[in-house]
């Protein structure tokens, strides 16, 4: 006969386990990212899209005036430092695939008297951290049903 303690051990430890392989089957393959940003006058952002061989880009850039480097892996879309001038109307689009594994590399300056608006949709590769930490987290769930399973088999002193 399990105790009470041991039935609600299980209970927890099972549902901990649960969020944790449901998380883990979450973080396979790719995340996709809605950018939605403001850059402010003067200010730059820089991003890194680590993406897997042919995911498709998209971003859009708003705004009076700006500077625009993009680095694509292998023989993808290359942009050498740009200017850019009167983009409020109608924003810059970029569409870009990835050729082949690796990080785009995207630096906008905003150099124009109001701010910039980047919207996109960027798909990158999951972090690999994440697969560490739901790990962890199924460990932790297995470690609580192990450790109320003690208290079937023995009382501890002071239970």
């Amino acid at each position: 006969m399990l105790s009470k303690r041991t039935l609600i051990g299980i209970i927890v430890g099972s549902a901990i386990i649960a969020i944790g392989g449901a998380s883990l089957i979450s973080h396979i393959g790719t995340v996709t990212i809605n950018e939605n940003y403001v850059v402010k006058v003067g200010d730059s952002t820089f991003y890194t899209i680590p993406a897997p061989n042919h995911t498709d880009q998209s971003m859009n850039i708003t705004g009076d005036a700006f500077d625009l480097k993009l680095e694509s892996p292998s023989n993808g879309l290359q942009i050498p430092k740009t200017s850019f001038k009167d983009k409020i109307d109608e924003p810059l689009t970029l569409t870009w695939t990835h050729l082949e594994d690796g990080d785009t590399k995207i630096q906008i300056q905003n150099t124009g008297n109001t701010e910039l608006t980047i919207t996109g949709t960027l798909i990158r590769s999951s972090d690999p951290i994440w697969f560490t930490f739901d790990l962890m987290v199924i460990v932790t769930g297995v470690v609580i049903i192990g450790f109320s399973m003690g208290f079937t088999m023995r009382k501890p002193k002071g239970f």
